[in-house]
């Protein structure tokens, strides 16, 4: 591995952000949280990190394809029309952070490639979905692996993988660790369907099986503890490794 290529792969790190956390119910929570993913970015620019972003759907994602689904039922159309909902997500953090002046792609990259290529130039890169089929989870595992990354932390809106559904489930127990394996058997092998999610998307866990990439879940509404998460420290929430 020539020197360029293991000096990003050292300081590259890929977030993916649930689309629920840039819409809590409370518009409060919404700007600190915003101001805190800022001071977030900013400071690990400052530290030339290469921050990788990949942005859900959520709320646009699933309005979008309950629309369509009067009309459409074919599921490649379906998932384009969720892909589109992460890319308007995935401009709003774009422009916020290009707002205060970070060193952030221009262009929202629709490939994991194009992706990797804007390393060369910013520190940091925005995406949203790029292929149907494949949720940000998978993208940002296929990032994590393209950009030679050996960790990627997918951010949600609960703190844990549970060992069941903790909305069926009131005694469904978080779990602090787990394999790719153990983590298949609770979200099942199959590919979701356009709308439908998961704790971990099953073909984002296979990816990351079988290029030995970590995944840690946690609660992105807690930045601090996203930030942890991201230098390797301590945090709340699941890590996900091999065998």
């Amino acid at each position: 591995m020539n020197g360029e290529l293991l000096a990003l792969v050292m300081t590259t790190h890929i977030i993916a952000l649930g689309g629920s956390l840039l819409r809590p119910e409370e518009a409060e929570k919404r700007v600190q949280w915003f101001g805190q993913l800022r001071q977030m970015s900013v400071l690990m620019e400052g530290n030339d990190r290469k921050l990788g972003f990949v942005i859900g759907g959520g709320l646009p994602a699933r309005e979008g394809i309950e629309i369509a689904k009067t009309n459409l039922s074919d599921s490649y159309k379906l998932d384009m029309v969720g892909i589109a909902a992460t890319r308007l997500n995935a401009t709003i953090i774009q422009q916020m952070l290009l707002d205060i002046g970070c060193n952030v792609s221009t262009t929202i990259p629709t490939t994991t490639d194009e992706a990797v290529g804007m390393f060369e130039s910013n520190n940091i890169v925005v995406m949203g979905g790029t292929t149907p089929g494949h949720t940000t989870d998978a993208v940002a595992v296929a990032l994590a692996r393209d950009s030679g990354a050996s960790y990627c932390v997918i951010a949600t809106n609960v703190s844990h993988v549970y060992d069941s559904d903790p909305k069926k489930n009131p005694s469904a127990q978080p779990i602090e660790e787990l394999t790719h394996d153990e983590l298949l058997k609770i979200t099942g092998d199959e590919p979701l369907k356009p709308g439908q999610s998961a704790a971990v998307d099953p073909v984002a866990v296979r990816w990351a099986s079988e290029s030995g990439i970590r995944i840690a879940v946690l609660d992105g509404r807690d930045i601090q503890n996203l930030e942890d998460a991201i230098e390797g420290k301590e945090f709340s929430g699941t890590l996900v490794k091999s065998e």
